[in-house]
């Protein structure tokens, strides 16, 4: 080998391979490797078929609906009318979007959202320190409300706070507070909200109750135990240990909470005024029933279904992207 007396022993020369001296795979190999990225989707190809079916071509039917006036005489003919944007030009113009639907469906569905994952995590941290009979009792009790359907437990709320034979009239009557025969809950607009929150809520938190409890049975002991030594009160270790270790499991109750809060339809259609009698009351679920349905008005009707899904897909995004960015900052 050659060598330099000031630099020492020179470096082997290294050969640069073409793109025709490098090995060509195996086509065996290659074949084999398509056939394994190939099988999970095999697996999956029916029930993405069914969810294609099932969902992808009635949200494409109404998609297309909202650019037509579509009416009975549509539905009658089979004719199409198409007229652009002119439903949603329409729905964008009209006030009652924004003074009455729009708010009534976003403060809705954030308060029950945030009542719906606070309470139920108060219950899961309750369960935590039960013992194991009690534990089973009040999961029990729990999954009751859980189980309950939503159309059953909306007449159960109606029964309680029915003008003249209600639960609370009958308590606040026998206290002196209130009128019944000139007290109705249902045709105030903070009143019904505040009853559809009630319902929402009971319904919606033996969910969160449930897998916020199974994510807390994942934290090992010694975290928390090791905090108490250190002086950490009740707060500061759930703040600081218990929501880090199950922040995922928060975000997957507070994405569904929100999916299933912001369209909600049977708590707010079947509760007295709620099926078109009170307009003051409507969120965009009511709201694009009663133009499809009892004007008949399917375009709008879809138009109105298309901004309540857009809706709920840019606070779902707004929401995941504010997760992930917080993630990457610790």
């Amino acid at each position: 080998m050659a060598t330099d007396r000031a630099t020492g022993p020179a470096p082997p020369q290294r050969r640069w391979q073409t793109r025709a001296d490098r090995p060509r795979p195996d086509p065996a190999r290659r074949r084999a490797r398509r056939a394994r990225a190939l099988r999970p989707w095999l697996l999956l190809a029916p029930a993405l078929t069914v969810l294609a079916v099932l969902l992808l071509w009635p949200l494409l039917r109404v998609v297309l609906l909202s650019f037509q006036d579509y009416g009975l005489r549509q539905i009658y003919t089979g004719e199409t009318h198409y007229t652009g944007l002119d439903n949603y030009a329409t729905l964008l113009s009209d006030s009652a979007l924004w003074t009455t639907v729009l708010p009534n469906t976003v403060v809705f569905a954030a308060v029950c959202v945030a009542l719906t994952v606070i309470t139920g995590t108060l219950v899961a941290l309750l369960l935590q320190r039960l013992g194991r009979t009690w534990r089973i009792i009040c999961s029990t009790v729990v999954m009751t409300a859980w189980a309950m359907p939503a159309v059953t437990g909306t007449y159960v709320w109606i029964w309680i706070f029915d003008p003249l034979n209600g639960i609370v009239s009958g308590g606040l009557d026998a206290l002196g507070l209130i009128e019944p025969r000139e007290t109705n809950w249902f045709t105030d607009r903070w009143s019904f909200y505040a009853i559809a929150t009630l319902n929402v809520v009971h319904h919606g938190f033996p969910f969160v109750a449930i897998t916020v409890f199974a994510g807390l049975l994942t934290i090992p002991r010694e975290l928390p135990e090791a905090a108490l030594m250190d002086g950490a009160n009740a707060w500061q270790r759930f703040w600081k240990i218990t929501v880090p270790a199950i922040r995922p499991v928060f975000a997957v109750v507070t994405i569904l909470s929100t999916i299933w809060d912001f369209k909600v339809f049977a708590q707010i259609y079947l509760m007295p005024g709620g099926s078109g009698s009170n307009p003051a009351i409507f969120n965009l679920g009511v709201w694009s029933y009663h133009q499809s349905f009892v004007k008949n008005q399917y375009g709008m009707g879809s138009a109105i279904a298309v901004l309540l899904t857009a809706l709920l897909l840019a606070v779902t995004v707004v929401y995941i992207r504010a997760l992930f960015k917080e993630r990457d900052d610790l």
